[in-house]
């Protein structure tokens, strides 16, 4: 896994970065404004900013004391494409077992010929 990967996820592990980055889809925000709905203080919200900012998932503009957050999705597809991947080896696997649970199915029900040799006993 690349680093740029490995940043994204460890970002990702915490539930409040991904409750700040749901939060994000809908616009920028000052830390304020993400803070709201936690019972955190302004500087514990700031240090996951710091921890999305390092991922690449937020940027802060700078607008004097105004710094809102933005959500930079871009580190999502990579992280995205990755999962995929194993999406597929299972998705794969899934359809193998289907395969064989039917092709078991097919050989344990009895063919219409052996029920007519049945019904003639």
């Amino acid at each position: 896994m690349t680093d740029s990967l490995t940043r994204t996820f460890s970002a990702l592990a915490d539930p409040t970065r991904r409750a700040i980055l749901t939060r994000l889809t809908e616009g920028e925000a000052t830390v304020g404004e993400l803070a709201a709905p936690f019972d955190m203080t302004f500087a514990a919200v700031s240090k996951h900013l710091r921890v999305l900012e390092g991922a690449g998932l937020v940027s802060r503009g700078r607008d004097a004391q105004y710094r809102p957050a933005r959500l930079d999705a871009r580190p999502l597809a990579a992280a995205s494409r990755w999962i995929g991947d194993y999406a597929r080896f299972w998705e794969d696997s899934v359809d193998a077992l289907d395969q064989y649970l039917h092709a078991l199915q097919e050989l344990s029900e009895p063919t219409q010929d052996t029920d007519k040799e049945n019904d003639d006993d």
